[in-house]
Parts: structure tokens; C-alpha cells; sequence
């Protein structure tokens, strides 16, 4: 047997050691992996020296990863955008990166996957490019296109509504769930609203379970009373995203939290608007008000700049003040709703008017901590001061402090 000297062992890895080694650090350097993989038949002391050897080597010589730019096929400039903001959102690139995917592939879905791969792939290269140089995105805008055929051609788009589109491409291609449970109909209306919300949200999951919706669902209640019997009727469902009106104000300035006090006031629904209340069996005056029942883990933030009334379209170009830390949303909560709080860590823009323009995207990279400007193949390092503009339309926080509610993505 052979004996290692005390230098080799006080530098020798440990089995835990070596498995924590490929799974932080395999995927990010193609040349770590193929190297470690090489090691069969050597001695332990070898295989030690030499994973040793390669994370001095992979410590010291790295180059910053996810700092690589996507080139501009004719008017993407959207799609790069959003692209970059998903491929820094952390949770999804690492199910990227490990080939996670793989295991939840969905084969009855009608693309064979096929989108989902690309998109991996795009991710993959996206953090394992040794120099840096911009990537073409062409193989997956393809895929994409097949799934979302109003994307194809060179026409200018909406980077929301882009975002709406592939995240629904890749929950459809790696959806847990395989057969569907028969659609049943059931009066929940006796429940109190969080065993209703809770209810509701599982049986959500019962057709639509994947790690895009662990990631970015999450469930809106609508609360309709009625304001001749005080009858109050709940609804819950999920969102994606939440599309916000920009407030506007005579005198200073606007904030993010601005706009959700917009989105959540109650609403006066009159005249045409009136819904017919349960308890009176008839059309009337009611108000509506939304809050936020489930928090998701990452929150995506649409800010409504774009109008397109019967005269023309428009865009608003207000500057939105909102917080890079410590988004504090307890207000616009459910009732029953614990705390949540979520920092910023990417932003699509918008630059130009309702007519054309360009997107850009400000991304934090989740393994140096510091923000960047992603101009299709430009990538830039930029001051977080830097990161709040008129331009600012989409926004991504991810979840800070659990909001320890009572049910989660999981079913109860």
C-alpha cells in the first residue's frame, strides 16, 4: 500500500470533498471535468495531487463566467435581453447547467423538448465560455420560433411578452406531471380564504408542477364585495408575472411600491362593470381589490409603459424608483400572508418609443456579485447606482427571507 507523505495528506481531498469539487466546479470548466474523468486507474494519492492541482488551477486562472454577450440576429435585441436576465437568475442556471432537466423531460410534449435543450445549452455556454467572445443564440431562436410562431421574421417585439412565451415553453417541456387529473368542480365558497387559497393552489399543481413554476409562480387572490349585501366572494390564481400601472404624480417622485399601491387599491366596478353577486342573484355594484396570496421565489415585475389606445401607441417614460435591497411587499400581502422580501438582481430595458427602440439588460452576477450592462454582444461591468433608470421595464428579485407561509411550492 502506498503511503502518502503528511503534505499529501494535509492537501489530499476527501471522497465528500471530491464529490462537492465536480458538483461546484465540473460544469464551469469543460477542461476540470475531462480531466477528472481521466483519473481512472490512478493511485488515490495521484487522483488527490491531481484535484488538488486542478482547483489551484481552476481558482487562479479562471476567467469571470456568465460575462458573455449574445449576438443581434436582426431586431432580437428582446429576446438577448431576457435571455440574459433568466441565464443570472440563479436557481434556473444551475438546473442548466447540471443537466437537471434531463430527468424531467416531458415526452408527451408536442416539441420533444427541444426548446428546453436549446435553451440549456445557450445557458451552458453562457457560463462555460473560456474566452468570453459573444454567442449566437440562432439554434435556439429556432426552437423558439417553432413554439411561438409570432416571433418569427424580424420584427421588433415585446420583451414581456417574450418572457411569457418561453417561460411557458419550458414549464410545458419539463412539467412533472404527465397525466392529467379530470377536471372536477367544487364549492370552496364554505372554506376560509387560506384553506381555499391553499386548495386551489394544489389542485394548480396537480396539472402544472416543474421547476420553472417552483421558480417564478405564484397566486394572486381577487376579493370581490358586493355594496348592497356586504357579500364577499375570493378567486385565487396564479401569476407569472405582475403587469403594474405606472402611477403619476403632481409632485415628486415615483416609486416601485407607488405602482403596487396602484395595482392593489380597491377598484369601484359600476354600470357595465357590475358582476353579479352570489348572495343577491343579481347584477351589482361591487369593488375589487388584488393581493398577494403565495409569494413566488423570484418575482418579475412588468412595468406598464406601453398603451396602444385607438388614436396611437404610446409609451410612458416615467422614472420608477425601486429598490435594489430589501424590497419589503408585507403591505400588499394577503391577510394571513407572512413577510417577504426581495433584492433586485436584473432589469430589461427599454430605450426608444412605442414605435421601435432597443433593450438592453442590467444584470448582478450571482458568482461575483456585481452588476453588469448586457448590450447584445457588449457586456460591460456598470455601478449599481447606475441600475435605475426611465428605461427600466421588466424586473427580476429573487425571494430574500422565506416568506414561511402555509403551503409552498410543495403540496401539503
Amino acid at each position: 500500500m502506498q503511503l502518502l507523505s503528511r503534505q499529501q495528506r494535509r492537501r489530499c481531498v476527501t471522497s465528500a470533498d471530491l464529490l462537492r469539487v465536480i458538483t461546484l466546479h465540473s460544469y464551469y470548466v469543460p477542461s476540470f471535468r475531462m480531466s477528472y474523468r481521466s483519473q481512472a486507474g490512478l493511485s488515490p494519492s495521484s487522483v488527490c495531487t491531481r484535484v488538488n492541482e486542478n482547483l489551484f488551477l481552476f481558482e487562479q486562472n479562471k476567467s469571470p463566467q456568465g460575462l458573455v454577450g449574445l449576438r443581434n440576429l436582426g431586431n432580437t435585441c428582446f429576446m438577448n435581453s431576457i435571455l440574459q436576465c433568466l441565464s443570472n437568475t440563479p436557481e434556473l442556471r444551475d438546473y442548466c447547467l447540471r443537466n437537471s432537466h434531463r430527468t424531467d423531460l416531458n415526452n408527451n410534449c408536442r416539441t420533444n423538448a427541444a426548446l428546453m435543450e436549446e435553451f440549456a445549452k445557450l445557458t451552458q455556454s453562457l457560463w462555460t465560455s473560456v474566452n468570453n467572445e459573444a454567442i449566437s443564440p440562432s439554434d435556439f431562436r429556432s426552437q423558439i420560433q417553432r413554439y411561438a410562431p409570432k416571433f418569427v421574421g424580424c420584427n421588433q417585439q415585446d420583451a414581456q411578452e417574450f418572457l411569457r412565451s418561453l417561460l411557458d415553453g419550458l414549464h410545458n417541456e419539463v412539467n412533472r406531471v404527465t397525466v392529467c387529473p379530470k377536471v372536477s368542480v367544487e364549492d370552496f365558497d364554505h372554506l376560509s380564504d387560506d384553506e381555499k387559497g391553499r386548495r386551489m393552489w394544489n389542485m394548480y399543481l396537480e396539472r402544472e408542477d416543474s421547476k420553472v413554476v417552483d421558480l417564478f409562480v405564484g397566486q394572486l387572490k381577487s376579493s370581490l364585495t358586493c355594496a348592497v349585501c356586504g357579500f364577499r366572494s375570493t378567486v385565487f390564481d396564479p401569476f407569472w408575472d405582475l403587469s403594474i400601472p405606472i402611477a403619476q404624480k403632481s409632485s415628486g417622485e415615483v416609486t416601485l411600491k407607488d405602482c403596487l399601491r396602484l395595482f392593489t387599491k380597491e377598484d369601484v366596478l359600476d354600470g357595465d362593470e357590475r358582476p353579479t353577486c352570489k348572495k343577491c342573484k343579481a347584477r351589482r355594484k361591487c369593488t375589487k381589490r388584488f393581493s398577494i396570496q403565495k409569494f413566488p421565489q423570484v418575482l418579475v415585475l412588468h412595468l406598464k409603459r406601453f398603451s396602444d389606445s385607438n388614436v396611437r401607441a404610446s409609451k410612458l417614460s416615467t422614472y420608477v424608483n425601486f429598490p435594489l435591497k430589501e424590497l419589503d411587499l408585507r403591505e400588499f400581502a394577503s391577510e394571513n400572508s407572512e413577510r417577504a422580501v426581495y433584492n433586485l438582481y436584473a432589469v430589461s430595458n427599454h430605450t426608444g418609443n412605442a414605435l421601435g427602440g432597443h433593450y438592453t439588460a442590467y444584470c448582478k452576477n450571482p458568482a461575483l456579485g456585481e452588476w453588469y450592462s448586457y448590450n447584445d454582444s457588449r457586456v460591460s461591468p456598470m455601478s449599481s447606482s447606475q441600475v435605475r433608470s426611465s428605461n427600466a421595464y421588466v424586473l427580476f428579485y429573487e425571494l430574500a427571507t422565506s416568506p414561511h407561509s402555509k403551503y409552498q411550492t410543495c403540496r401539503l
